[in-house]
């Protein structure tokens, strides 16, 4: 990889759980982005031992938690990414949120189902529900790498 790469974990939906899989899956990323419904400080504490994490909150976190943000518009190697939970724009769904949200890639929860879409350059993603398995969706988080203004973005799934 170039001396541009940058390697960013994507979690969402953990519910107040990290499942030891979450460690091996997003070893060596230099940070992780939260999509909201974290479930407490532990969990992004635990997560902080992986890599730095920068989270923001979602329907069921406190919206006065001082670690979580209503949402993160950052620039990552040139791309620029947007990360919120999803439910602030209804039942979100990739056209919703490429319509709410100008940035390259965007990131959000919500729904728990995994979801990766390209469109017109951009991406939508979802990394799935990492925490307790609900709706019969299997457990997954991603991982997203940049380098040299291209994004790649690899769904993986958490054995349950």
């Amino acid at each position: 990889m170039s001396e541009s790469s940058h390697i960013i974990g994507l979690i969402s939906d953990t519910h107040g759980l990290v499942r030891p899989d979450v460690h091996a899956a997003l070893a060596g990323v230099e940070l992780i982005l939260h999509a909201g419904d974290v479930g407490g400080d532990e969990i992004l504490d635990e997560l902080q031992l992986i890599a730095p994490v920068r989270a923001v909150y979602g329907n069921t976190d406190p919206i006065d938690d001082p670690r979580l943000s209503k949402a993160i518009d950052t620039q990552i190697g040139g791309v620029r990414v947007h990360v919120s939970h999803g439910h602030e724009v209804g039942a979100p769904t990739p056209a919703k949120l490429l319509a709410a949200y100008d940035a390259d890639v965007i990131v959000y929860g919500h729904t728990h189902r995994q979801l990766l879409v390209q469109a017109d350059g951009r991406w939508v993603v979802n990394p799935g529900a990492a925490g307790p398995r609900r709706f019969d969706l299997e457990p997954s988080v991603a991982r997203m790498t940049i380098a040299d203004g291209k994004v790649e973005i690899v769904l993986l799934p958490l054995p349950y």
